[in-house]
């Protein structure tokens, strides 16, 4: 990873639980100062935080809601009181299911703000230090359904799949200057997220590879995206789904 991990810090945002708190601990592993973003779960992030620090990591707490600009600023404050941050994992997400003939306009709304919104103009704040610094590393969580669809999902499919043209524009717009931009879609990975998607056990049958992916397989991937091995790869999605897309 080179000298990047002195000279930066990862935010990875909905980091208080699941794929989040895995991306987190897997990039302090590797080196990285983390920042630790939640809007709510103030404990969940103290125990990513507490994780973390109990293998040797940094971590710092960086509360704020990044679906709003207010939010935003409050995330980055905290982040870059330790490090310009030069890796930036979109990971927050909200689902708010029901068919579309049925969906109300702030479920809608508030799926699109929180997973697509906030993803751009959070993307947008830290590009203002990885372009000074010619280097950054820019993974946004989607999912497969963002690739397949799925029933009752048509505000989260919509916000996912917009996640995947973000992904591939901004990627083109920044390679020249050393930034890139890949996508992580996971496929079903038993999180607070996927709560009432179905019985995991029955779930895991209708998997190619038998079984559910778990979290820290995301973060491997993530933390891939985020180092210098993987400099030459930028505007792509990788599909950590078991098999789903296969």
């Amino acid at each position: 990873m080179g000298c990047r991990v002195r000279d930066g810090v990862a935010l990875v945002t909905g980091a208080s639980r699941g794929i989040g708190r895995a991306a987190a601990v897997r990039l302090a592993a590797d080196g990285w100062p983390v920042a630790v973003n939640y809007r709510s779960d103030a404990e969940g992030a103290k125990e990513t935080v507490a994780l973390i620090e109990s293998s040797g990591g940094q971590a710092v707490l960086a509360c704020g809601d990044v679906s709003n600009a207010d939010g935003i600023e409050e995330t980055f404050a905290a982040a870059e009181a330790v490090a310009p941050v030069l890796v930036l994992v979109n990971n927050a997400g909200v689902r708010r299911d029901t068919l579309a003939a049925m969906m109300k306009r702030d479920e809608w709304d508030d799926v699109i703000r929180t997973n697509l919104d906030g993803a751009f103009f959070t993307s947008k704040r830290a590009l203002k230090r990885m372009i000074s610094a010619r280097w950054g590393r820019i993974v946004n969580v989607t999912s497969v359904i963002g690739l397949r669809g799925n029933a009752g999902q048509t505000n989260y499919g919509a916000a996912k799949a917009g996640l995947v043209g973000l992904t591939k524009s901004l990627a083109l717009e920044v390679a020249k200057r050393g930034i890139t931009v890949n996508a992580i879609a996971p496929g079903l990975v038993k999180t607070a997220l996927t709560e009432g998607l179905g019985n995991f056990d029955d779930l895991a049958k209708t998997m190619p590879i038998g079984r559910i992916v778990e979290a820290e397989e995301i973060a491997a991937a993530i933390a891939f995206f985020a180092s210098e091995d993987a400099a030459a790869i930028t505007g792509q999605v990788l599909c950590v789904d078991g098999g789903m897309t296969a």
